[in-house]
């Protein structure tokens, strides 16, 4: 996930992280909700139980080429609250991958040359996200990025409600900034080993199987924090 939070150099994280906050308070230029915020430990753990509660939950993730309007996907996985693995694949995107990403997910050029394009990914990705609940760390960014490559292909968005489990993270470890009135963001890394968990490797899969894990975590905290 190219856009979890950390992950490039300081100039490039800052803008992003500006337009993620854009996103959480003002939701996509297609209407889309804006992504949720928690207002205590308390409520991040009942909607983490909520999730896996339903069978129609899933975790998406992304690796893509940058963090701008024209980066595309060029990793993506999605995994059912069980575990099992509904998608993941690489993706061609239409230009190169920059060596600034490479750094960050080790995909070249030459991994995904023979991978499908975008829109061949999206029917299948439609299909799969088709009335259930999707679950993203960081789910402005991941969710932009999707859609920002429908709308490259003329395709329509994928999906129109995305749940935060970065947000979730934040109220649930309760690191107030001041400054932003809100919640301290916290990277995968640090969530997932709240819980003993292993990074993700900056791949989509494993990313998704990672933060699979914090939701697990979380949900089996007692509400009063126990």
């Amino acid at each position: 996930m190219v856009g979890g939070t950390g992950r490039f150099a300081a100039g490039s994280l800052e803008r992003h992280r500006l337009a993620a906050r854009r996103a959480v308070d003002q939701g996509d230029a297609e209407g889309l909700l804006p992504v949720e915020r928690f207002a205590s430990r308390e409520a991040a753990v009942r909607w983490a139980q909520s999730v896996l509660a339903g069978s129609d939950s899933v975790f998406l993730d992304t690796e893509t080429t940058g963090l701008d309007g024209a980066a595309e996907v060029v990793d993506i996985a999605v995994v059912a609250s069980n575990g099992r693995v509904l998608l993941d694949t690489l993706v061609r995107p239409r230009r190169q991958i920059p060596l600034t990403a490479t750094l960050i997910h080790g995909i070249r050029d030459e991994h995904v040359i023979s991978a499908p394009a975008w829109p061949e990914v999206v029917d299948h990705l439609v299909a799969i996200l088709r009335e259930r609940h999707v679950v993203v760390y960081n789910a402005a960014f991941d969710r932009r990025l999707v859609n920002q490559c429908c709308a490259a292909h003329g395709l329509p968005v994928v999906a129109r409600d995305w749940s935060c489990a970065m947000m979730a993270f934040a109220a649930f470890h309760g690191e107030w900034n001041a400054r932003r009135s809100g919640y301290r963001w916290h990277k995968l890394e640090v969530a997932v080993g709240r819980f003993g968990g292993q990074p993700g490797g900056h791949r989509a899969l494993g990313d998704a199987m990672a933060f699979r894990a914090v939701v697990n975590g979380m949900a089996a905290m007692e509400d009063d924090g126990q």
